[in-house]
């Protein structure tokens, strides 16, 4: 696969480098967010200084994922690795 095939399915790298022989190295890093909002069942609301707000749990996590994309002279892929994470 070429860099320019590379660079139509991905998109842009977030970072350009070369490596010791001055091949170019695509490293992508993406970063999302997830949220979860569960409300209480059991019909039970708060009223906190005149607003009513429903009982229930929240939570937040994260995701990562790094793609590093090393290519030949020519501009060919010769070599790739991914790295993901989830807190």
């Amino acid at each position: 696969m070429s860099n320019a095939e590379v660079a139509q399915v991905l998109g842009s790298p977030n970072i350009v480098s070369t490596d010791e022989e001055r091949r170019e190295v695509w490293i992508y890093d993406k970063i999302a967010t997830d949220y979860a909002q569960s409300s209480s069942s059991g019909g039970v609301n708060i009223l906190i200084l005149g607003v009513g707000a429903s009982a229930g749990a929240s939570s937040t996590s994260q995701r990562t994922l790094t793609v590093i994309i090393k290519f030949d002279n020519v501009g060919k892929v010769r070599d790739f690795a991914y790295h993901t994470t989830r807190f």
